[in-house]
C-alpha cells in the first residue's frame, strides 16, 4: 500500500459505441432531462398551490416527483458533460457522493411507493376510515419515514465505502458511479462490504415488494366483491397509475440484477439503467396526470406558472 498511488479521479466508460453520434445522444438526453425536470416541477407546484389536490395520494405524488428531480440530477448532468468531453472523468469525492445519492434516492423510491400502496389499500378496503386514518399528520409521517428509511439504508454502506482506499485501476464500466463497480476498484478486500450492500438491498427490495403485493391482494379481493362492473372499474382505476410505476421500477431492478453476468449483459444493464434513471422519472408525472382526473382538471382550469408567480407578488 505504501508504494501505490491513491486514485484522485475515476474514468466513467459510459457508452463507447456511441462516440460517433455523441452529440445527437447529448441533445436527446438533454431534451428528456429538461422534460423530466419540468414535468415533475409542474406536479409539485400544482399539488402545493391547488387546494383541491391537498389529498394523501397527491401529497405522495409530489414527494415522488421531487424525488424524481433529485434522482435524475444525481447522474444525468455528469452524463451530459461526459458526452461532450474526451476525458470522461469524475473526482473521487464526486464519485462517492454520486454513488451515495443514487443508492439513497433509489431506496427512498421503494419506501415511497410502498406508502402509496398503503394509501390505496386504505382508500379501497377501508373507505369509511380513510379520512381519519390517512390524516395530514399520518401522511407527513409516512413521507418522512420513507426518506428516513432511504437514508438509513445507505448510511452504513456509505461510511464503509467512503473509507475505502483506491489505488488503481480507475475505469468504471458505467455512465455513473454505481456502488457495485466502485467496490470492485478498491485496493482492499471488499467482500464484507459487498455482503452488507447485498443484504441491505435485498431486505429493502423484498420487504417493500412484499408489502406492496399484500396490499394489492387485499385491494383486488375487495374490488372483486363490488357487485357492479362500473364500480369495480372505478375503484381499480385509482390504482392503475401507481401499479404502472411499481411494475416499471421492479421490472428494471429484476432485469438488471436477476440475469447472468457477462460483457453483453453488462452493456444491456447500462442501457436499462439509463432508461430507469432517465425515462421512468419522465413518465411518472405523465402517467399520474393522464390517470388522475383531479390533476388534469387543475391543469385545464389554467393553473399555470403565471398564477403561481402572481401569488408571490
Amino acid at each position: 500500500m505504501e508504494n501505490q498511488t491513491a486514485v484522485a479521479e475515476f474514468i466513467l466508460l459510459g457508452f463507447p459505441s456511441i462516440q460517433k453520434v455523441g452529440f445527437l445522444v447529448f441533445v436527446g438526453v438533454l431534451m428528456i432531462y429538461i422534460l423530466t425536470i419540468t414535468g415533475n416541477i409542474v406536479i409539485v407546484a400544482i399539488v402545493a398551490y391547488d387546494p383541491t389536490l391537498h389529498k394523501p395520494m397527491c401529497f405522495f405524488l409530489s414527494n415522488l416527483s421531487f424525488l424524481g428531480i433529485m434522482y435524475v440530477s444525481a447522474t444525468i448532468p455528469k452524463l451530459l458533460a461526459n458526452l461532450l468531453t474526451i476525458k470522461k472523468s469524475i473526482s473521487l469525492t464526486g464519485c462517492k457522493a454520486q454513488a451515495f445519492s443514487h443508492f439513497f434516492l433509489g431506496a427512498t423510491e421503494f419506501f415511497l411507493l410502498t406508502a402509496m400502496a398503503y394509501d390505496r389499500y386504505m382508500a379501497i378496503c377501508h373507505p369509511l376510515h380513510y379520512q381519519t386514518t390517512m390524516s395530514s399528520r399520518v401522511c407527513i409521517q409516512l413521507a418522512c419515514g420513507s426518506w428516513f428509511g432511504g437514508l438509513m439504508t445507505v448510511l452504513v454502506q456509505t461510511i464503509l465505502v467512503f473509507h475505502l482506499p483506491f489505488c488503481g485501476p480507475n475505469t468504471i464500466n458505467h455512465f455513473y458511479c454505481d456502488v457495485g463497480p466502485l467496490l470492485k476498484l478498491a485496493c482492499t478486500d471488499t467482500h464484507p462490504i459487498e455482503w452488507v450492500v447485498f443484504i441491505v438491498a435485498t431486505v429493502v427490495v423484498f420487504s417493500n415488494s412484499l408489502l406492496t403485493v399484500v396490499s394489492y391482494i387485499f385491494i383486488i379481493s375487495t374490488v372483486m366483491r363490488i357487485p357492479s362492473v362500473s364500480g369495480r372499474q372505478k375503484a381499480f382505476s385509482t390504482c392503475i397509475s401507481h401499479l404502472i410505476v411499481v411494475v416499471l421500477l421492479y421490472g428494471a431492478i429484476i432485469f438488471i440484477y436477476v440475469r447472468p453476468t457477462g460483457h453483453a449483459s453488462l452493456n444491456m444493464n447500462k442501457v436499462v439503467s439509463l432508461l430507469n434513471t432517465l425515462v421512468t422519472p419522465l413518465l411518472n408525472p405523465f402517467i399520474y396526470t393522464l390517470r388522475n382526473k383531479e390533476v388534469k382538471n387543475s391543469l385545464k382550469k389554467g393553473f399555470t406558472w403565471n398564477k403561481i408567480f402572481q401569488n408571490h407578488k
